[in-house]
């Protein structure tokens, strides 16, 4: 029986045909993806603008923009600012509320379950630049439905609370997916184990904490992994508040706008934007540890140990 050659794979293509497979999806993520990549790359080191002498001959300036980045006060200030936002919109606001309405609704059937439903998706199929605009009809100073409803007119909410507003505004667009995840995470934790806790004593906060988030642990990883990646790179509340009044909403999303397109800065904003794929990287490499941590020690707990 003749022998396969080095060149055959699994699915018995070779190695040419094989390549010629793949090699249109490695063609568009190289154009897509690697190419921008390291074209941001470039253009972090050097003072390109988009107007001026700059704009037709830039000239390389190494780790200038990086180091004016990190000193500038106004970025610092915008980091800090989008630690704020993704803390109470994501961690607290879209994780917290998402669960909260799943664990409500687990039980629950016929009609009100479908409209708690309907009303969450449908904020989160919602293009992001029509939700922004429903909302800013709604804190508008002047017309706005909330202070109709408060009588308050006047009130302006988009300039006293403007953190608070866009905080707000994501939780309520955002939700739908963490709802969505935790209802699928909570069918896989059997009522029996839930209905023995019950029978034992255990409170709701107990029957959470001891049978219910061990079992979707997983699952509340990956969600705080992917809304805060979402939320972090956000845009949209650009929409309501354009990084104002003074700066007081400007999230990093924002200020790379401003800085690359509004002042021509390209070479600055490149800058910038590679620092944010940087803290992207830090936290998918967070959560790969603490799931890699959560593997290992079950692989402990399954082990058996060496007899007596």
């Amino acid at each position: 029986m003749a022998r396969p050659t080095s060149a055959a794979d699994a699915a018995g293509l070779g190695r040419t045909r094989a390549v010629a497979f793949v090699l249109p999806a490695l063609t568009l993520i190289a154009v897509f993806l690697i190419f921008p990549a390291l074209w941001t790359i470039y253009l972090g080191l050097t003072d390109y603008r988009l107007t001026g002498l700059a704009a037709a001959d830039p000239q390389i300036v190494g780790l200038d923009n990086y180091t004016g980045a990190l000193t500038d006060p106004r970025f610092l200030t915008s980091m800090w600012l989008t630690v704020l936002y993704v803390g109470g919109s994501a961690i607290i606001g879209q994780a917290g509320l998402g669960f909260t309405l799943a664990w409500i609704l687990r039980s629950r059937t016929g009609p009100v379950r479908r409209v708690v439903e309907g009303v969450v998706l449908l904020s989160w199929i919602l293009p992001s630049t029509v939700v922004g605009f429903l909302w800013f009809a709604l804190l508008d100073r002047d017309d706005g439905t909330l202070n109709a409803l408060l009588h308050t007119p006047g009130f302006a909410w988009l300039l006293d609370h403007p953190l608070l507003s866009i905080i707000v505004f994501n939780v309520w667009r955002g939700t739908a997916f963490s709802m969505m995840l935790y209802s699928a995470a909570l069918e896989n934790v059997p009522p029996s184990h839930l209905e023995t806790a019950r029978l034992a004593g255990a409170n709701v906060p107990q029957q959470l904490r001891d049978v219910v988030l061990p079992r979707i642990r997983r699952h509340i990883l990956t969600n705080l992994l992917l809304i805060s990646l979402w939320t972090f790179n956000d845009f949209t509340p650009f929409v309501l508040t354009g990084g104002g009044p003074e700066g007081r909403s400007e999230i990093l999303p924002v200020y790379v706008y401003r800085v690359a397109l509004r002042d021509g800065q390209l070479g600055v904003g490149a800058a910038i934007s590679f620092l944010i794929l940087l803290i992207n990287l830090l936290f998918a490499l967070a959560y790969l540890r603490l799931l890699r941590g959560r593997r290992r020690d079950r692989e402990a707990a399954a082990t058996p140990g060496p007899p007596a």
